[in-house]
């Protein structure tokens, strides 16, 4: 057990909020917290109020332009929001939206400086993740992308090469594109398929460019994977990339879309999905970085059923080595049921009977398979 880990969180958090319908929604931080509270899990000697980013931390990634594009959204016309990417269904514009995204990056750094400057082995922001932000666009709900500016922070501070490995389900197109010509910063993303899901891109041959060109690895999943295929693809290739790469710290982008709940994607995990994810980002954060490893959140469209326990048990792994286990603590299914629509899980498991049968399960199988032997292919050639 380490209970030298933090918990990066303040209800300012929740002000990344674009309206009352709009599928994502910060109130899964809560939802999480509380769950890991009533656990037994968190308490106060873990948390930490994130700080605001300043402007030249934004700078890090992101044009000046775009920037006082992002300040004065509420005042630009349909055709100069919409060069920015800002105004459109899934990034609508709302106030004060600056600020709300700084506070997002201002907790991805304050995780970092936890970890950086301060001692912690291990720190989570689970209101960031915004991996679909550009240097100057917004996209996929993202208007800033914490965790692209946070590797630049990282870089530029402290000289470590990171290692980004994200999970959603959506592929993780604004870091990669920040360092597709990097060889400091490897990035792996495993995802589902752009033939069927936004944003399209992610596909296995993409490698990086120029110093870069074998340090982005993609591992596109087909629609309607379940557990078995998707473990096997995740633990097999980043094992391979860890260790053609060797990284000083690793960084996480936790996704919790992936689950059949979700409503935005096809993927069909389930809980045991989301225990082996941290526990083997723990291990390798063990083997080559000393502990080192910051988790962000990310998508996640069932945020009652799905995403409180896919993120509490991130923090269990990082706080105990292992993921909770049984019966969901009563308190927390009677704080949330009257609000939430659907009818909430008691345990932390889903129950067998709630799994959808796959009926083309093998041919999705040796699909992935196909895809992570061409993937494979890039490690051994680096290595060798």
């Amino acid at each position: 057990m380490n209970p030298n880990i933090k918990f990066v969180f303040d209800y300012s958090l929740l002000n990344y909020h674009f309206h009352d319908e709009h599928p994502f929604n910060q109130k899964r931080v809560v939802l999480t917290k509380d769950l890991l509270e009533k656990s037994g899990q968190l308490s106060d000697i873990h948390i930490i109020k994130p700080r605001e980013a300043e402007d030249d931390e934004i700078l890090l990634l992101h044009e000046p332009a775009y920037i006082r594009a992002v300040k004065s959204a509420m005042t630009l016309s349909k055709d100069d929001l919409n060069r920015f990417g800002l105004g459109t269904e899934d990034t609508p514009v709302f106030p004060n939206m600056h600020k709300a995204a700084t506070q997002i990056v201002g907790a991805t750094l304050t995780a970092v400086d936890a970890v950086l400057k301060d001692g912690a082995t291990r720190a989570v922001n689970f209101a960031g993740g915004l991996h679909h932000g550009f240097k100057r666009r917004a996209s996929g709900f993202c208007i800033y992308n914490d965790a692209a500016i946070a590797i630049q922070y990282i870089r530029q501070h402290f000289h470590l090469k990171v290692l980004y490995i994200d999970t959603d389900a959506h592929h993780g197109d604004g870091v990669q594109e920040a360092f597709y010509d990097d060889p400091n910063v490897c990035t792996f993303s495993i995802h589902e398929t752009g033939r069927y899901l936004f944003p399209g891109t992610g596909k296995v041959t993409e490698r990086g460019i120029k110093e870069g060109h074998g340090y982005s690895f993609n591992l596109p999943i087909d629609a309607f994977t379940q557990d078995k295929s998707y473990i096997e693809s995740y633990e097999t290739a980043i094992w391979e990339i860890a260790e053609f790469f060797k990284p000083d710290i690793i960084i996480t982008q936790n996704g919790a879309d992936s689950h059949f709940y979700d409503p935005l994607t096809h993927l069909c995990g389930s809980m045991t999905t989301f225990e082996k994810i941290p526990e083997v980002a723990l291990q390798i954060s063990n083997t080559y970085c000393n502990g080192r490893w910051i988790a962000l959140g990310g998508g996640g469209y069932d945020i009652w059923r799905v995403v409180p326990r896919a993120w509490a048990q991130i923090w269990n792994v990082m706080k105990d080595e292992k993921p909770l286990q049984g019966l969901l603590p009563p308190s927390w299914i009677q704080e949330w049921q009257t609000e939430s629509p659907v009818t909430l899980p008691t345990t932390w498991h889903d129950k067998t009977e709630e799994i959808p049968t796959i009926p083309r399960k093998k041919e999705i199988e040796e699909k992935n398979k196909s895809n992570l032997d061409y993937l494979l292919k890039y490690t051994k050639v680096k290595r060798g």
